[in-house]
């Protein structure tokens, strides 16, 4: 049993950023999250996009953003549980949630906010035969653990930034790496789009452009793939395929937790502090609605700062909490570290 002040579902950028306001108020932070690594969309689906509406940022790269949340939370020593799924609730007679996760961990607290974003994202699965059987015994739709595939030959499907960057990353952890896309042409980043066609140049990638992966093969695991290249078909053995296609984003299991849904979204009280219908339960960022609301992260990290405040009222009632801006208090972390501005020194001139 994970114990916590909040439980942050979701590790996107308001979640994560709702760690650096709870840590102002001395209050810990688990975050769960259904992906295998922080950020949420930002991470998985653009990170080397560039954002331009984040306050002090004429531009910013996605990861870079992340990269920075992170180490602005990092004094708050949050805890992360990632690459599993926030899947049941259940409130205690004391008020307080006990959450579990798909993979059956449970995490105890008096305050949960759900941050998902679009929801959790759920891979797009390419409409392979028995692809099902495949999953976990040489199909992935994640790259969790790169050392996974030393040595390996992996055959890699999709034509945007996902696949484009992890061919040319295992390009040298694998002993093969195929590209395989419908097309010839990719939507990525233009350095990564040219990086590939250097690796496959230079003989460490081999690439089957257009071409579709229709048939999977192997008694336990995954041997070799089928590809339809223009209308024939060639089989190449492989220990691994990991389609890149994508991901879906579904409210899932949240959306049985008896929380008021309008149009796929979690209704909250915004003339207050985004709490839901269930007290202790709060909505963030782009997973929840109500009136004039807006989906941009600069949106998500208000709400995050609201929301962290009324949560201090819920872990301390009755406690007045007196809000002192940093440039004045500085920030302690609990880590031990402090920042602070430079004091003033009182010298006179003579």
């Amino acid at each position: 049993m994970i114990k916590t002040d909040i439980l942050i579902i979701g590790a996107g950028p308001t979640g994560l950023f709702a760690v650096f306001e709870a840590g102002l108020l001395k209050l810990k932070c688990h975050i769960l999250d259904a992906l295998p690594q922080p950020g949420g969309q930002l991470s998985e689906l653009y990170p080397k996009k560039p954002i331009y509406d984040i306050p002090g940022f004429p531009d910013i790269l996605a990861g870079d953003l992340v990269d920075n949340l992170m180490e602005q939370i990092k004094q708050f020593e949050p805890g992360f549980t990632l690459g599993e799924r926030a899947e049941t609730i259940d409130k205690q007679e004391d008020g307080t949630f006990i959450v579990t996760s798909n993979k059956g961990k449970k995490f105890h607290a008096p305050v949960v906010a759900i941050a998902g974003g679009l929801g959790s994202f759920e891979p797009r699965k390419p409409l392979i035969e028995d692809i099902e059987f495949y999953e976990d015994k040489g199909i992935k739709y994640f790259i969790k653990n790169p050392e996974k595939y030393r040595n390996k030959r992996v055959v890699i499907s999709g034509g945007g930034d996902s696949a484009l960057d992890w061919s040319i990353f295992l390009s040298n952890v694998a002993s093969e790496v195929t590209l395989i896309h419908r097309r010839n042409e990719f939507r990525g980043a233009l350095d990564s789009v040219e990086k590939v066609q250097e690796l496959k140049n230079s003989g460490k990638i081999k690439m089957i452009t257009p071409g579709e992966v229709v048939g999977l093969n192997g008694a336990e695991h995954l041997e070799s793939v089928d590809v339809d290249i223009e209308g024939a078909h060639r089989n190449i053995p492989t220990d691994y395929f990991i389609p890149l296609f994508g991901l879906t984003p579904k409210l899932g299991p949240i959306g049985d937790w008896g929380l008021e849904i309008e149009k796929n979204a979690i209704k909250v009280n915004n003339s207050l502090d985004y709490q839901t219908n269930i007290p202790g339960i709060f909505a963030i960022g782009d997973v929840n609605t109500y009136p004039g609301k807006l989906k941009l992260i600069l949106c998500g990290f208000h709400e995050a700062t609201l929301m962290c405040q009324a949560a201090y009222q819920i872990i301390n009632p009755g406690k007045k909490y007196v809000m002192k801006y940093t440039t004045v208090s500085g920030v302690d972390g609990f880590d031990g570290t402090r920042k602070e501005a430079p004091k003033a020194v009182v010298k006179a001139i003579t």
